[in-house]
């Protein structure tokens, strides 16, 4: 099976999609093509986000194979996915993602996570705005180039994609206490790095 996915830039915002509607998840779930078809478009601005939020800029290729393999891990397992207690298809899709941008992260000697991995796009309105926020956005990146990717993992999916904290533990298969630590730890190096910046 193809996935059709549509190229994105992987460091665009994540479009915020309530959850897809019941009676269209269970005509995936029995393999309808067209219910499949908008699984896929509405979950792959946020898949494609949240890969391109972990491995970094420069990574479009990586990315896009990363997000072909998570929709065709969600294809293989959705008839099995039951929509129970809080699980939320969002989530589940997620954490799959996570989970193939983690070992990809884990493949990489650590050399290769440089400090530009990250880039966050600056405002290009004024010249000087542009230059503060390209001094901050790097100040960020190397914080989070710095983090092991189990670390980064917790806060992207906190902070930028706003999982709540047991949704975070569950996507990373994690007790709830170890995720409050990883982002106790991520957010001081963030400080740290926007410390260097702005005193």
């Amino acid at each position: 099976m193809t996935v059709a996915l549509a190229p994105r830039d992987p460091l665009d915002p994540a479009p915020r999609r309530g959850e897809l509607d019941d009676v269209t998840l269970a005509r995936a779930q029995r393999g309808d093509a067209a219910a499949w078809r908008a699984v896929v478009e509405h979950h792959q601005g946020a898949v494609f986000a949240l890969l391109g939020r972990l491995l970094g800029g420069g990574r479009r290729a990586t990315v896009e194979d990363l997000a072909q393999d998570t929709f065709l891990a969600v294809f293989r397992q959705l008839p099995a996915f039951q929509r129970v207690g809080p699980a939320r298809l969002s989530t589940w899709i997620l954490t799959i993602a996570s989970r193939r941008a983690i070992d990809e992260l884990r493949r990489r000697p650590a050399s290769a996570i440089a400090a530009d991995d990250l880039v966050v796009r600056a405002d290009r309105d004024r010249a000087d705005d542009a230059l503060d926020r390209r001094r901050l956005a790097a100040a960020i990146d190397r914080a989070l180039a710095e983090l092991t990717p189990e670390y980064r993992a917790a806060f992207v999916l906190r902070e930028l994609h706003g999982l709540d904290y047991a949704d975070v533990a569950r996507a990373l298969e994690i007790d709830l206490g170890t995720v409050k630590s990883r982002l106790a730890r991520a957010r001081a190096a963030l400080r740290a790095a926007l410390a260097e910046v702005h005193p």
